[in-house]
């Protein structure tokens, strides 16, 4: 069975992780996409993003397409947004709640700050899984990529 990446990236550093760990590991790759895009400078980038990640909103995503049964772990990547996960991982988590709940499931966080320890919580909380199989935190790998990157990034690939 394989490996599914689902992630929402908003200035690439979720990307980055997302396609590396997709190179690496074979899996299959789900970006998430919301019809309304979010702001990615300035205050506007903070004001609205937050506001929108702590009021738990849901954002109307791009269709995509999973085939469930190909795949026994799902991968979930996300940057951290006020101390909790972005909105269109929980659109895409409320979507499929039933099915995740059936898969281990795996999760990283970007951040540039802190508060991914609090934003995994939510996410296990939402999917209602007991344990992630792996979970790992990257701050700013893409704008500095670091020998603790690397690290980080193959504890989660085992």
């Amino acid at each position: 069975m394989k490996k599914l990446i689902v992630y929402y990236s908003l200035e690439g550093n979720t990307e980055y992780i997302a396609q590396l760990l997709a190179e690496r590991t074979a899996a299959d790759i789900v970006k998430l996409v919301p019809v309304k895009a979010y702001s990615s400078k300035g205050f506007s980038k903070f004001f609205w993003g937050g506001k929108s990640a702590l009021m738990e909103e849901q954002p109307k995503l791009e269709p995509y397409s999973i085939d469930w049964s190909a795949y026994d772990e799902v991968v979930i990547g996300f940057p951290v947004w006020a101390g909790t996960i972005t909105p269109p991982i929980r659109t895409f988590v409320c979507d499929n709640a039933e099915v995740l709940k059936e898969k281990k499931i795996t999760a990283f966080a970007c951040q540039a700050g802190s508060g991914a320890e609090k934003a995994f919580e939510k996410l296990k909380d939402l999917i209602g899984a007991k344990e992630f199989t792996a979970k790992a935190v990257f701050t700013d790998p893409k704008k500095k990529p670091s020998e603790s990157t690397a690290i980080i990034f193959e504890e989660l690939v085992k």
